[in-house]
């Protein structure tokens, strides 16, 4: 049977290294750019497997060469039917996409981003947005803090190709995306306009939109100015709603509109 791939994804980049004369408001200009930013590492986990997929750019010759990786990313978002991810709209999926058509790369299949931050932003109102926030008050797994190598010294180590510094970065980058897959499932049944993943399903069963479960209870009923409608809610805790009005014709054909 057909169900959708949603892969959770997360990638750490290596900074710009520019020119520049004081440390307070500069202007950088491109000439005074001395290193492209750059994948240094990634990590993936599709939804409902054990097996956390993580690769860097460690022990090569030249550490900002992102071109395997990026070969990598492609061959799992081109699988991938979602990408879920914190802030991945605007910056891990646009990074990554920067990078591949900067090694004249063709694009991948077409994939819908769900953002944890964006859902977040949308839904509640949180005291913060941040990955750290939302995983220490909702979630099991934790974003981890840095241990040896704080704050900047972390990217700086890795660009030296120290192995404790990739140590840390690879279990810094599994535990955001498992943490954010996590995250994604405790924010999903809130989430309003969420892609509907019963769509996936080659059958007529009733499904929820949300996660896809057959695990639906019929509860009371959603009016709108067209008719009225079956709602259920389902085991993930979302609520959704018949397609069909219930109203018969002669109660559609009797309703008038303002």
């Amino acid at each position: 049977m057909t169900h959708p791939k949603i892969l959770t994804l997360d990638i750490e980049t290596a900074p710009l290294k520019s020119y520049h004369w004081s440390l307070w408001k500069q202007n950088i200009g491109l000439n005074q750019i001395g290193d492209e930013w750059s994948i240094l590492s990634y990590s993936a986990k599709w939804l409902g497997e054990r097996a956390v997929i993580y690769s860097d750019v460690s022990g090569q010759d030249n550490l900002r060469d992102d071109a395997r990786l990026c070969q990598e990313l492609w061959d799992l978002l081109d699988e991938a039917d979602f990408v879920v991810g914190q802030n991945a709209k605007k910056f891990d999926v646009k990074k990554i996409k920067a990078r591949m058509v900067m090694h004249r790369m063709l694009p991948f299949s077409p994939v819908v981003v769900i953002d944890t931050m964006l859902i977040a932003k949308d839904v509640f109102n949180f005291t913060s947005n941040k990955l750290e926030w939302m995983t220490t008050h909702l979630t099991t797994k934790k974003k981890l803090k840095h241990q040896k190598f704080p704050g900047f010294e972390l990217w700086a180590e890795c660009l030296n190709d120290n192995p404790l510094a990739w140590a840390e970065m690879k279990a810094y980058n599994i535990a955001d995306t498992v943490s954010t897959e996590e995250l994604y499932l405790a924010l999903r049944p809130w989430a309003e306009g969420h892609p509907n993943l019963a769509a996936f399903y080659n059958d007529e069963k009733l499904r929820c939109p949300r996660c896809a479960s057959t695990k639906l209870t019929p509860t009371s009923f959603a009016y709108t100015t067209a008719g009225k409608y079956q709602r259920y809610k389902c085991q993930c805790g979302g609520f959704a709603r018949s397609r069909y009005t219930l109203n018969t014709l002669g109660k559609r054909r009797a309703m008038l509109s303002n």
